[in-house]
């Protein structure tokens, strides 16, 4: 493809930086003297995807490496679409301007079930056969990474394969396989796919058939190879204090969502909310030590010119160093006026004291998650958090001067009653009282507090795995309740599209009978469904019609004894603790975090972590 044809349409678009590539620290290599050419692909835009930590971690990671060449690739907007296709133009990279097609392995991160259709949408407009069965020798090999493929069934015969739990080793050694398979001279890529299905972590989705029973359910999901496990397990990095972690990173030209340097502090949470897959998918807790972080953070704010820091992990303020870590990071950045984000704080272990001292060079607003608002729906979910735990966090909030609060709720949670949704506007009333009850003269002016709801959608491997989701009639019933029982003008209610929730629902406990109707979507159009000028639910439930599928059926409650359509995949935590977790959600009673009593979920067998510490 010749730049000047690239050019010509950039002139066209909105936001042409965001494929032009180029931006400092972006690594350019000759292509003819590596052996592999990677193609990052990220399923949303430019934007998003320069805002996830994975991808900058497998990207300079894999441009160590003297023999590999991994390019960035990321999904077009509407405008820039419609001009590559009039042009008949391709799916290019960042960094040399190729078309993908002709690259040596693409790699999708599958963090979100709404960028589905955009992998499809990419690969057609890269010029490459969907079905992995319908692409010969001479197409790119197409893995995928991420959350998501715990269970990315619905979509899983797109790809070769996949890469289950962390990358940082396992992308390397699937790289090695790849060069040793290539020079070897075979032709026939399944002698590759067979390789590396021995390795711990990868999933071959073509060795296994997948039967079902009269009902729909599940029946089997049977090997049909030699090399493939009846379980793949997923991959950690479990001494994470010296897993590979970028010192440099791209600058992007244009805007992103997270324009700030990322310091990864730990992986996995020891807390076990039941709602919450990523919380399961990354234990055991590993952490990096507070020096470590400090001079990474050092490297990456020089290279880079960033003027803020956040720390990134799924409960930040359960950090064990976390004051070396802050106190660290406050000598590099005060003096140069550099901002210090602290997301993802818990409110029953909250310091005034810290958010004083990281919010001297600007002050944020905090968010809070108490995520129901009764203790007994808290109790359900295991949050291990008290009414007096928020309204004491928000108390010393409001006297230290913060006037602008969020508060993040969950609605359609499992045994939820019409109580349960009144008790998060009586919540949100309760926080507000908390900053009229300090004297007049003596608090800041402006109070702001917003309460936002999102739809509880059961995900594989949580205990409320088995859950029904709440149906959209229900979700906007509760909606409804909440807008009429917030009454006060100070209090700001938004809530979340219940139709991107139903979809997010459908998919993330589906399996592959789904996938006619997401290429049937993708060719009425439906593409970057994660955003809703592009959301397109109508198309999106002709193409389940068109498919005879009901998508309904997905959001059901499910018993003890189906097979799941991930059930031959494993991320070290045991379907029976789930059970007992899900039980125990039923009778309202709590667990212990893995800090104070090991609760036996399994995640001891990767030795590794707070399990050992």
């Amino acid at each position: 493809m010749a730049y000047t044809k690239r050019d010509k349409i950039l002139m066209r678009v909105q936001k042409p930086t965001r494929y032009t590539g180029g931006e400092l620290n972006s690594v350019m290599k000759d292509k003819n003297a590596v052996d592999c050419r990677w193609g990052f692909c990220f399923p949303d835009t430019y934007e998003i995807g320069m805002s996830h930590l994975g991808m900058k971690i497998l990207y300079h990671g894999l441009n160590k490496r003297s023999d590999t060449w991994c390019e960035r690739v990321f999904a077009p907007w509407v405008d820039m679409e419609a001009e590559m296709r009039k042009e008949d133009i391709r799916l290019f990279a960042l960094e040399s301007g190729d078309e993908v097609k002709d690259f040596d392995i693409l790699g999708f991160s599958l963090s979100y079930e709404l960028a589905y259709s955009n992998v499809i949408n990419m690969l057609d407009l890269a010029g490459i056969p969907i079905l992995a069965k319908d692409r010969t020798e001479s197409d790119p090999i197409i893995c995928a990474g991420g959350l998501c493929t715990y269970n990315a069934e619905p979509i899983a015969e797109v790809f070769d394969f996949m890469m289950l739990g962390e990358g940082e080793e396992i992308i390397s050694l699937v790289t090695d396989e790849y060069i040793k398979w290539k020079k070897s001279g075979k032709k026939n890529k399944q002698d590759y796919l067979k390789e590396i299905a021995k390795l711990e972590g990868i999933y071959v989705p073509s060795f296994y058939d997948v039967s079902y029973n009269a009902d729909g359910t599940v029946m089997a999901i049977t090997p049909n190879t030699e090399e493939a496990k009846p379980v793949v397990k997923k991959r950690i990095m479990a001494d994470f204090d010296s897993a590979y972690t970028p010192e440099e990173v791209i600058v992007p030209f244009g805007e992103v969502v997270h324009d700030r340097v990322m310091l990864e502090v730990f992986r996995g949470c020891i807390r076990g909310c039941r709602f919450c897959e990523a919380g399961y998918a990354y234990r055991p807790v590993r952490e990096r030590k507070a020096d470590h972080l400090i001079d990474i953070a050092d490297k990456l704010l020089s290279c880079s010119g960033y003027d803020e820091i956040s720390l990134s992990s799924l409960s930040t303020s359960d950090y064990t160093e976390l004051k070396e870590l802050t106190d660290g990071l406050l000598t590099l950045t005060e003096e140069k006026k550099i901002g210090l984000s602290l997301p993802s704080l818990r409110i029953d272990n909250f310091s005034l004291e810290l958010m004083k001292k990281v919010q001297k060079v600007r002050k944020s607003g905090i968010t809070f998650a108490p995520e129901a608002g009764t203790q007994r729906m808290r109790d359900v979910i295991n949050k291990n958090i008290t009414e007096d735990n928020i309204l004491k966090s928000t108390r010393m909030l409001f006297e230290g001067g913060w006037t602008n609060v969020k508060l993040y709720f969950m609605i359609g949670l499992p045994t939820e009653t019409d109580a349960d949704v009144e008790g998060i506007a009586d919540l949100s009333q309760k926080v507000l009282d908390e900053y009229f009850a300090i004297p007049k003269e003596e608090r800041a002016k402006n109070i702001n507090i917003t309460t936002s709801t999102s739809s509880f959608i059961p995900k594989p491997f949580t205990p409320f795995q088995w859950a029904k989701q709440d149906s959209r009639e229900e979700i906007v019933r509760k909606q409804d309740i909440l807008k009429a029982t917030i009454k006060n003008r100070k209090i700001k209610y938004n809530w979340h599209d219940n139709r991107a929730s139903y979809l997010e629902g459908v998919f993330a406990r589906g399996d592959r009978r789904l996938l006619p109707a997401v290429l049937e979507a993708v060719k009425m159009g439906c593409k970057l469904d994660g955003w809703d000028e592009e959301f397109k639910f109508d198309k999106w439930m002709q193409a389940f019609e068109r498919c005879g599928i009901d998508p309904d059926w997905y959001l059901r409650e499910r018993s003890y004894d189906e097979i799941l359509p991930w059930d031959h995949l494993d991320l070290g935590v045991t379907k029976e603790f789930f059970m007992r977790e899900n039980e125990k959600a039923k009778r309202g009673e709590t667990t212990p975090n893995c800090r104070e009593k090991c609760a036996g979920c399994g995640a001891t067998s990767f030795k590794a972590g707070v399990c050992y510490e």
